[in-house]
């Protein structure tokens, strides 16, 4: 029944304008008061992290957490397998999922997988941490690149008083200590907001322990041991997180798991932040620059060699490198096409092998797992660059031998014929051209004759 103001108000209508009013209200209020409900979620994104963690798999994992929410995800599923990676890259991951709107479910799988460094991180920030039986986690010191290990025997000692046990997996130096310090604050904030074993999660940084995943389950490093990850979503069914600051209850049970392969844009960065891809393509950069310069004109090489160089500069952007490395490599490549326009006999080409040597080994720190220069490629490379020096060389020295075919000089040795010839004066013809001459002795025209010297246009011969 309508009420009194809306009757009245419709009491001076018109008869045929009061059904047509009710009806709009009617319809408002079916309209408000039996709107369907949004759809729930029927599936949860599963997002594969297999090997080490780097800007091409952090842009991937970033990119599909935020657009979960819009593409209709109710969980995403981070399956891990990784020795570790990137600080920068694995704090991005971070902080996508701490910013994520829907659930995110680390799972470090499938048996006999690891989720250490980075991944312990990336575990430790997630709503739910899970591992399949026969995984492995922890092990989450960072590494300070280009530097020496944290310990300086390259291994804890075990404690042998109190003293000692307070000091144990304590670095020597202030800037290892800032820098274990810092981690061991990061991840202890990240244990705090989801309620996990904040003390173990130090002692992974300090002193880079491991567990295995019944261990993990015990000591509250992770929450759920599943097998699969049909076994992961109905374990998870009805557990409480946190998503975003506000409470959520995770309905998993009828979730339909599905895989998000890697686009073709994820992949190419993988492909050219390979640090041996990005050293040959720096290489093939600097070399076609420098064919192109002493060959203007070439166009192919210099086209080529500026892409690459581009290409490569993109890559080392986002990779840890070490510049003074990077130096000698390029002084190196310097001093070899030095070499081929000085012609000191190798002395300035050995020294560019040495230099371009060494900056390929310093150029990309050891420490960083996943990624270092294959010593395949610098010895290969190596290789080639030492037999484009002795190729270099080598004709270096054929082009010392052979005789000169342009300006003054190339006139000594050559022959002619006497035409004309007067006292000690004449004309000859030497290489199709008439030159004035002089010799010791007078000479018959057609005389075969040999160029001696030269004195400005006057030449000096003498019977060949």
């Amino acid at each position: 029944m309508l009420s009194s103001p809306i009757r009245a108000a419709a009491s001076w209508l018109p008869r045929s304008s009061r059904w047509r009013a009710a009806h709009v209200f009617v319809t408002a209020m079916a309209g408000i008061f039996l709107m369907p409900a949004e759809a729930a979620p029927e599936r949860a994104a599963v997002l594969a992290i297999d090997g080490v963690i780097g800007p091409a798999v952090a842009g991937y994992v970033v990119r599909e957490i935020r657009s979960a929410k819009s593409n209709g995800i109710g969980l995403v599923v981070l399956r891990m397998n990784t020795p570790g990676g990137l600080d920068t890259s694995m704090r991005e991951i971070i902080g996508a999922i701490l910013a994520s709107p829907v659930p995110v479910v680390s799972y470090v799988a499938p048996n006999g997988a690891r989720a250490a460094s980075a991944g312990t991180y990336i575990a430790y920030a997630s709503a739910i941490a899970a591992m399949a039986p026969g995984t492995n986690i922890g092990a989450a010191t960072p590494v300070r690149l280009g530097g020496t290990p944290f310990f300086p025997s390259g291994k804890p000692e075990p404690p042998k008083s109190e003293q000692d046990k307070r000091k144990a997996g304590e670095p020597e130096d202030a800037e290892s200590r800032k820098m274990i310090n810092d981690a061991v604050a990061y991840i202890r904030s990240l244990a705090d907001l989801n309620g996990r074993n904040a003390d173990w999660a130090a002692e992974a940084v300090r002193t880079a322990v491991s567990l295995p995943a019944s261990e993990a389950l015990k000591l509250h490093v992770v929450d759920v041991i599943a097998d699969d990850l049909p076994d992961l979503l109905r374990k998870l069914d009805g557990r409480t997180v946190t998503v975003g600051g506000k409470s959520e209850r995770l309905a998993t049970a009828g979730l339909q798991a599905v895989a998000v392969p890697l686009d073709w844009r994820t992949e190419l960065l993988a492909v050219i932040t390979n640090p041996n891809i990005a050293f040959i393509l720096m290489l093939v950069g600097v070399y076609g620059l420098i064919f192109e310069f002493l060959n203007p004109g070439a166009v192919a090489p210099g086209l080529i060699g500026a892409i690459s160089l581009l290409v490569a500069l993109y890559a080392l952007n986002l990779l840890p490198i070490n510049y003074a490395g990077a130096a000698l490599v390029l002084l190196g490549i310097g001093l070899m096409v030095a070499e081929a326009h000085i012609g000191s006999f190798g002395v300035i080409g050995v020294g560019g092998i040495v230099a371009f040597v060494i900056g390929a080994i310093m150029m990309f720190p050891a420490e960083a797992p996943g990624f270092t220069l294959s010593p395949v490629v610098i010895v290969a490379t190596g290789v080639v660059t030492a037999a484009f020096l002795l190729l270099v060389l080598s004709m270096l020295l054929r082009s010392r031998k052979r005789p000169v075919v342009t300006g003054a000089e190339s006139l000594h040795g050559a022959h002619g014929e006497a035409v004309s010839w007067d006292g000690e004066e004449g004309r000859v013809r030497v290489r199709g051209e008439l030159w004035r001459a002089r010799a010791s002795a007078p000479l018959e025209p057609g005389t075969r004759v040999r160029v001696t010297g030269r004195d400005g246009l006057v030449l000096t011969v003498q019977p060949a």
